[in-house]
């Protein structure tokens, strides 16, 4: 089992035409074999001393899948292509972890 944190910076004023591409995309994803999980997420703003302020162009994918082959079939989906295509004017960028529990 691996975990996926993809962090994606957007342009300024696009988060929602984002989240409305996202939307189409996650039941794709979520169907895909060994997908575990996969959620896009947004900060919450809280009190708490230690989290940084919340980041109004940035939306953070939580993923879960079975190993680094599914992950590696997942790039390659079909789908994943129509969705690079339909979000590349709002992306600025995009960071990666691929983490594994211990």
């Amino acid at each position: 089992m691996i975990h996926v944190v993809a962090t994606i910076t957007l342009n300024p004023g696009t988060r929602a035409a984002f989240l409305d591409v996202f939307r189409w995309l996650t039941p794709l994803v979520r169907g895909e074999d060994g997908c575990v999980e996969y959620q896009a997420t947004v900060d919450v703003p809280t009190t708490l001393a230690v989290q940084d302020p919340p980041r109004a162009d940035v939306v953070t994918v939580v993923e879960k899948w079975s190993g680094v082959e599914a992950l590696y079939a997942h790039t390659t989906a079909p789908h994943m292509a129509e969705y690079r295509a339909r979000v590349k004017d709002y992306v600025a960028g995009v960071k990666l972890q691929v983490l594994e529990p211990v």
